[in-house]
């Protein structure tokens, strides 16, 4: 509507249309049709976008935005995993959302159901941002195009209201700043930025037709390809049948001090990798390089009165995690949780923000320390050799690099997901084969503490029971979580499992023989990812002292070996007895 005033009013305006302002905009209008919401954006769409790796926490979200099915229709690479280089060694090694073997051939379009819960997408962004646009229009949500913020009236930590580019002025009760690094809203709120990391990286890319794909696994199923070259790494991401991004990572200094173009050295760096060579030996690039600095960040601030920062507009962490999608996706629905329940007369609006902002700025740091560490294994980077030594002191830890692996691998992740615990899509089984590789196959120390004893029970000694917001079908439910300084445990989903299962069978073969009971007899468990998770679950739980263990010597141990795609791969007693065998992907009967 319109007031006296020429000044047009609505319920929630929305800068930017990529993925996490789609996000916001459908799920307010899937839950709450009648608001008046707006979507601004300032190209026209189709256009390229950078960032087309996703990871497996994006999947739920499209499927409740109802744009699952379209996005599955438009044939993008299944993404099950990544190749990796890294470091010195000309080694190749990779890790999956799940085994390979367990992937099998099915027709596509695919529903989000079996395989695909697990699995993410490799999008080119020009086809999926538009997808996801035209469908937050198709909802009914007011998508314009063209259409350029050009000032911001802000005023005591509020927006009075926004003008665009002819001279067109809007108020709302709700503004939602989805503008990626530009931060319309951010900017003209003067909300300040910090970039804890020390490494400031920049991107060269292009695109190419017909490279071959380095991986394919049954119908569009493929890995990422991270190569490490000196100062720097390439990526290798299948679009589609024929389309493909390439693109180089290396430090700002260095580039600096090459003194070349970006063309020149995009063109030094994927000469230099031979596997590279071979991909794209009939392959044709646009011979369009594109460029952006992409150095992690988070905001000072992240809510106010009556505004959000969402996605990249709330911080960015270094691409090697192939996270900004799913930061983005996730903080918009949140961000929609919110005003919905505001809409509700949720009393509780200003903890629901407040909890918004500690969990997003936490989520958005984790990955950045991770990153951080992941370059600080990597021996080639010459030039970061001195600015490394500082990575664990920005993060106030006084840590070795091996020590802080062994921090990574360990847990303290217990909030990034109420369910699973992990890092920022990827669960604790990937975080901790990672860190693995990037310190040293044989490194002792990064064992499984649950190999450690036999015979646990929970510990929840000096804990204090909390409420946290839990985000299903429109409402907004509290949920019962302990905490104990900063940790936090989740009293549901695999943590509960854990809980309750120990409280029955503190012998870990016990344990592990009644999680594979329950999982074989529940006929909603239909993988064997589940006893893999309820493994990492009490791994974490152990490490962060909610569940303590004892060794009694007249009991057997147990050996994880879930990573790779080894026939004999499960969990077995230190002797070498398997207590869980898999044979193509399918967990076998426990041994007694």
């Amino acid at each position: 509507m319109v007031s006296e005033n020429a000044v047009e009013v609505v319920d929630v305006v929305v800068v930017g249309g990529g993925p996490a302002g789609s996000t916001v905009g459908t799920l307010l209008k899937k839950y709450r049709p009648e608001l008046n919401v707006v979507i601004l954006e300032k190209e026209k769409f189709p256009r390229e976008h950078v960032g087309e790796s996703q990871l497996p926490a994006i999947g739920p979200i499209l499927d409740e935005m109802g744009v699952w099915d379209k996005v599955e229709a438009a044939n993008f690479p299944i993404k099950i995993g990544g190749t990796y280089r890294w470091g010195t060694s000309d080694e190749l090694w990779a890790f999956e959302f799940l085994p390979l073997s367990k992937f099998k051939d099915e027709p596509r379009p695919a529903n989000y159901k079996g395989q695909r819960v697990f699995t993410a997408f490799q999008v080119e962004r020009a086809k999926y941002d538009k997808i996801l646009l035209d469908h937050a229009r198709e909802q009914g949500c007011d998508v314009r195009e063209e259409t350029q913020v050009t000032s911001v009236d802000a005023a005591g930590g509020s927006i009075k209201s926004i003008t665009l580019h002819d001279g067109t002025r809007i108020e709302a009760k709700h503004y939602v700043d989805c503008s990626g690094y530009a931060g319309v809203l951010r900017r003209g709120l003067g909300v300040k930025i910090d970039a804890p990391s020390k490494l400031k990286n920049m991107a060269i890319w292009d695109y190419w037709d017909n490279a071959d794909w380095a991986i394919e696994v049954g119908i569009g199923g493929t890995r990422v390809e991270v190569l490490s070259i000196a100062a720097g790494w390439i990526w290798f991401i299948p679009l589609g049948p024929t389309r493909t991004s390439i693109g180089y990572i290396c430090p700002v200094e260095h580039y600096k001090k090459l003194g070349k173009s970006p063309e020149e050295i995009y063109k030094d760096a994927i000469a230099q990798d031979p596997r590279i060579q071979e991909l794209i030996k009939n392959a044709t690039a646009d011979n369009e390089i594109r460029t952006t600095k992409d150095w992690s960040y988070v905001t000072e601030k992240m809510v106010g009165d009556n505004w959000f920062l969402t996605g990249e507009a709330a911080g960015f962490a270094d691409p090697i995690l192939a996270g900004g999608m799913t930061l983005a996706h996730s903080s918009a629905r949140e961000v929609a949780y919110i005003i919905l329940a505001d809409y509700e007369g949720n009393k509780e609006v200003t903890w629901l923000k407040r909890r918004y902002e500690e969990s997003q700025t936490r989520r958005i740091r984790q990955y950045i320390r991770f990153a951080d560490y992941w370059y600080f294994a990597n021996g080639q980077f010459t030039d970061l050799e001195d600015l490394t030594k500082e990575i664990a002191a920005s993060e106030g830890l006084n840590m070795t690099s091996k020590e802080a692996f062994r921090w990574l691998s360990l847990g303290g992740f217990t909030d990034e997901d109420f369910f699973l615990p992990g890092l920022g899509g990827l669960d604790l089984v990937a975080v901790k084969e990672v860190a693995r590789r990037l310190s040293s196959d044989t490194d002792s120390e990064l064992e499984w503490e649950l190999t450690k004893y036999n015979t646990y029970k929970p510990n929840l000694t000096g804990a204090k029971k909390e409420t946290m917001p839990f985000y299903s079908q429109g409402k907004i439910h509290k949920i019962e979580v302990y905490r104990r300084g900063n940790k936090m445990l989740p009293a549901l989903g695999q943590f509960k499992i854990v809980l309750d299962l120990l409280a029955k069978y503190p012998d870990i073969t016990d344990f592990l023989n009644a999680a594979q009971r329950m999982i074989q007899n529940d006929a909603h468990i239909n993988s064997s990812i589940p006893l893999q998770q309820c493994a990492a679950t009490l791994e974490m739980m152990i490490v962060d002292n909610w569940v303590t263990g004892k060794y009694n010597p007249k009991k057997p141990r147990v050996k994880v070996d879930f990573v790779g795609d080894d026939p004999n791969q499960g969990i077995r007693d230190v002797d070498g007895t398997l207590r869980v065998r898999y044979k193509d992907g399918v967990p076998q009967e426990m041994t007694d």
